[in-house]
Order: C-alpha cells, then sequence, then structure tokens
C-alpha cells in the first residue's frame, strides 16, 4: 500500500460547517497549466495586443453575468465581489500596464497578464491593511481568467468537477466558490484559507462543508483517493478505512434524523425550560431566502439587508424603485415583524455611483451611518421608503455602525422629517447595531432615542478583540464564543434592563451558545434561515440541563 493510500486523519480550521464524503478531486490552478507564456517577435505585438483587448471585453461581460447570477440565486451582498473585480479590469492603469509588458518585453498576451498581475498581487499581499492584502486573491482571480480567455478556454476547470466529490485546492477564489454552488460538491479540503475570507463567506452561503489550513494536499493528494470532511470537528479522514466509513455514515444518519425530528417543530414557538419566548429570526437577501425563511418557521425576518437594492448599479435607485424592491422581497414574511437595515457599505464595498474615499483600513473609516451622513440624499430615499413599506408591514430599522447617542438622535428626527414629507403620521421602531465596545458602553444614552438594540456580533467580535476578521494571520483571535463577548451583551443588558436585546450575527446561529446568550437578556435570535429549527430546538432545551 501506498502512502497515499494510507488512512490519514487531517485537523485544520473550519470555514464553513458540516459533514460529507467522496471521492477526491484534485484542482490546480489554470496559472500552471496553460501554454500562454511565450516570447514573440516585434511582427506579432499588435495581434498580441487585441487578443488582450478582445479578453477584456469578454470576461468584463462573464463578470456582468456573473454578478448578476450571484445576487438572484446566492446573497446580493456576495455580488459585490464581481462587482468589485468588473472595476478592477476597467481600470486604464492595469491595462495599459500589460500592454506596456506586451510592446517592451516581446512576450505573449498570457505572458504579460501573468507577470503584471504577479506583480499587483505582491503589491496587495505587502500592504498593511488586510483588505489590501485580500485583493492579491482577486488579482489572481482575474489573471486567471484573461489567461483562460486568451487560451480560447471557455470552461472552468470545477465545472467537470463530478458530483458528490471532495474538492482539494490549494485555495477558494471567488469565481470557483460560485461554480461549486452550482454542481454540488461534498465537501472541500483547502490547504489555505481564512475564516473571514471570500471563500469562507461563499462556502457558508451555499452550505459547502470546508476545511482549510491542510498544507500539501495539491501535492501529495492522487485522483484515487478518498476523503471523509466533518467539518463541525475541523477534521477530515483520507482513505479511511471500512470502520471509518461505518462509524462517519452512522453518525451521518443520527444527524439526518435529529434534523427530521427539528424541522417536524420548526413552526412551533421557541419557549425555554422556564417559559421564557425567544424570537427566532431570518437573516435574508432577497426573495427566495424570505420563502425558505417561511418554510422553516421563522417567526419574522431579522435582518434585510438593503446593500441588494444597490450594489452593481450604475445610478441608485429611486424611492419608488426601492419600495417596490423591498415590498418583493418581503411579500412571503407579510404578517410577521421585519427588521430592515440601512445600507451598510464602505470602502470595503464601493458603490459605483458613489466616490470612495481610499480608506487604509475601511472597517475603521467611513461605513454604515457615518458614510450615509455624507450621503444624505441616498439616506432620504431609503427612509422615504421606509416609511411607506411601514403601513403594510410591522417593521423596524437598523441603524448600522452607531457609535454615539447622536447617531440615534439623528437618524429619528430624519424619520420624522420624512413622515412628515408622505403626510404620514406614527413612526416605525427604529434600533441601533451594537457593533463596537463603544456603542456597547453608551448604551444607557443610545436606547433614549432608540426602541430596541441588536447585536452585530460579527464586528463586536471584531473590534473588541482588534482583530480584522478577514486578516488569516489573526485567526484565532477572532473568536465570537469568546467570554469578552457574553460579558458586552450582559452589560448592556444590566445597562438597560428593559431594553429589547437581539443578535443577528452568526453567534445568533452557534447552538452551543444559545442558552447563554438568553441568560444575557437576549430575546431575539436572528439566523439563516436553514438554521431556523436548529436553533428554535436549541432554545427549547434551555434549562434542561439543570
Amino acid at each position: 500500500m501506498s502512502d497515499d493510500e494510507l488512512s490519514k486523519t487531517l485537523c485544520g480550521t473550519s470555514l464553513s460547517p458540516g459533514w460529507g464524503e467522496g471521492k477526491v478531486f484534485v484542482y490546480r490552478d489554470v496559472l500552471t497549466r496553460f501554454d500562454e507564456f511565450y516570447d514573440i517577435d516585434d511582427a506579432y505585438v499588435e495581434e498580441e495586443i487585441r487578443r488582450l483587448d478582445l479578453a477584456f471585453v469578454r470576461i468584463s461581460d462573464d463578470l456582468s453575468a456573473l454578478a448578476g447570477r450571484v445576487e438572484e440565486e446566492i446573497d446580493a451582498q456576495l455580488s459585490g465581489v464581481f462587482h468589485a473585480h468588473l472595476a478592477m479590469v476597467q481600470d486604464p492603469s492595469l491595462r495599459a500596464e500589460v500592454k506596456k509588458e506586451i510592446k517592451e518585453e516581446w512576450v505573449s498576451a498570457g505572458s504579460a497578464v501573468r507577470t503584471v498581475f504577479r506583480r499587483w498581487e505582491r503589491r496587495f499581499r505587502s500592504m498593511e491593511a488586510e483588505v489590501a492584502r485580500q485583493k492579491s486573491d482577486d488579482m489572481r482571480d482575474l489573471a486567471r481568467r484573461l489567461v483562460s480567455a486568451l487560451a480560447g478556454v471557455h470552461a472552468h476547470a470545477l465545472e467537470n468537477i463530478p458530483r458528490g466529490s471532495v474538492l482539494v485546492a490549494n485555495r477558494l477564489l471567488p469565481s470557483d466558490t460560485v461554480l461549486l454552488a452550482r454542481n454540488t460538491a461534498a465537501a472541500a479540503l483547502l490547504e489555505v484559507g481564512g475564516k473571514g475570507s471570500h471563500a469562507a463567506l461563499f462556502a457558508r452561503e451555499i452550505g459547502l462543508p470546508c476545511v482549510a489550513g491542510l498544507p500539501n494536499l495539491v501535492d501529495t493528494l492522487s485522483e484515487t483517493a478518498y476523503a471523509i470532511v466533518d467539518a463541525d470537528e475541523s477534521q477530515a479522514i483520507i482513505n479511511p478505512s471500512a470502520e471509518q466509513k461505518k462509524a462517519f455514515r452512522a453518525q451521518g444518519t443520527l444527524r439526518e434524523q435529529k434534523i427530521a425530528r427539528v424541522r417536524a417543530h420548526a413552526h412551533e414557538p421557541a419557549v425555554t425550560v422556564s417559559g421564557k419566548q425567544i424570537a427566532v429570526l431570518a437573516n435574508i437577501g432577497d426573495v427566495e431566502d424570505t420563502r425558505i425563511a417561511v418554510e422553516n418557521g421563522a417567526d419574522g425576518v431579522g435582518l434585510y439587508r438593503l446593500e441588494q437594492a444597490y450594489l452593481g448599479r450604475q445610478k441608485p435607485p429611486g424611492m419608488k424603485e426601492l419600495l417596490a424592491e423591498m415590498q418583493h422581497t418581503l411579500q412571503p414574511a407579510k404578517g410577521l415583524p421585519v427588521y430592515v437595515r440601512l445600507l451598510d457599505v464602505g470602502a470595503d464595498k464601493p458603490l459605483p455611483f458613489v466616490e470612495m474615499l481610499r480608506e487604509s483600513n475601511p472597517a475603521l473609516g467611513r461605513r454604515g451611518i457615518r458614510f450615509l451622513w455624507k450621503h444624505p440624499e441616498l439616506l432620504q430615499t431609503q427612509l422615504d421608503a421606509l416609511i411607506r413599506l411601514a403601513l403594510d408591514h410591522d417593521l423596524h430599522i437598523l441603524v448600522p455602525m452607531v457609535a454615539l447617542p447622536r447617531d440615534m438622535l439623528a437618524i429619528r428626527q430624519a424619520l420624522r422629517e420624512a413622515a412628515t414629507r408622505a403626510k404620514i403620521s406614527g413612526l416605525p421602531k427604529i434600533g441601533a447595531m451594537i457593533e463596537t465596545p463603544a456603542a456597547a458602553l453608551a448604551a444607557p444614552e443610545i436606547i433614549k432615542h432608540a426602541d430596541f438594540l441588536s447585536f452585530g456580533t460579527n464586528d463586536l467580535t471584531q473590534y473588541a478583540f482588534a482583530a480584522d476578521r478577514e486578516n488569516t494571520a489573526v485567526d484565532s483571535y477572532f473568536d465570537d464564543t469568546q467570554d469578552v463577548i457574553f460579558r458586552l451583551i450582559n452589560m448592556v443588558h444590566d445597562d438597560v434592563p428593559d431594553a429589547s436585546l437581539s443578535i443577528c450575527g452568526e453567534l445568533a446561529g452557534r447552538t452551543g451558545a444559545t442558552s447563554r446568550l438568553i441568560e444575557c437578556g437576549v430575546t431575539s435570535l436572528s439566523v439563516v434561515p436553514v438554521a431556523i429549527p436548529m436553533v428554535k430546538e436549541a432554545v427549547r432545551n434551555c434549562g434542561r440541563e439543570s
């Protein structure tokens, strides 16, 4: 038996939960495989530039279509990744640099793309801010697209992955993960990847079990290998024994049976043993999310992101257009409470129709409500639309990145003005997102101008530990289950005991934390639609251990 046929257990970092098994599919990057890299004579320079221009046009069209498909099928916010790619491709300085490489070095368009894009990769990777370093992956993704277009290759290698395979790769780039959403791989094992990476976000959104931090897989695993993946435990078994397969499948059967039992009670209220009822709501991005949420027993919509109506557009939606979009998205939840978050963008999620400041660290810059204060026309459109939406829905407005009481005071005044313009009496409830330690500390003052508070625990964790959630180097610090986070939540509850507290970050979906969140005074949990039945069951089990 060869080394790669021996059974071995690998431990890494879980990027997306779940489990799966299948034959290994080893994915090697196109940039190392295509024979597009060669020298040319002076007579062929213009021909290579013509080929390059055609390739840029083709991938621009492809990226526009891909962004639209991601927005429709996966998540509107994630489609922003491909809108950003499109902006990069259309950068005249980048195109000029590639053409200069062809003219001065007498190399093929493919060679020039590889050289220039690697140069830009290194530039981004050398920058201090992690959000900039993440762009190195974006440059690699674009280089691969261009080289493929130049080679006349229309199919992505992952389009041929057999269903049920376990993908093994160095890393996943955004376009890779979109294809996996369509081809249903059983799981993925990666050499490189962080919890806040694009790959991780996409994998969690499409429900792909994924474990990263497994070095040398691509070069050491053969296509004949078999793998079982338990991303819940952050591990994989390569070439498992018959006994290991049997045990894994038995465990999988038990998990499926448990899920079936839980789903049977999904539409029942989530009430603790002591009789405390907890609202379990859904995080949504589009109408399909809302439909799935209602089917899974959601008590309402806990987080509706308005980014979907803005990303990828050449001009912002008008009031009527925005209202129609929201009404369409929320229609399946008619009669249920809905929480709509004001537009939450910044330098890391740029809008094509707004000149964005270049910021070395967008997480600490002009985003959320800070961005909207600088663009009052966008804020006014949203409030005008929301005032009218409240006529047909039990509406609650979430204000992102509140840091000071004055943020909420100003929003409430702006909402009153919107109601006056519309000649509508009565205001929807407004709540502050608690996403920074400063906001947590200022809760007694913030609540004077708010009807409720909602913890965005992803950002709260990032700011509490000074650990950029997209920086793989500090992954071990980005942990929303640490005692510090619960202490911050409990502190807010102690300071404002009568305030309604909700959670809409990923911590809300961690069933191991449910009991503790309730003990901290949380009365509402908002999670991805498919997690609703399990979270409701976790609520019902609160108090049984005692």
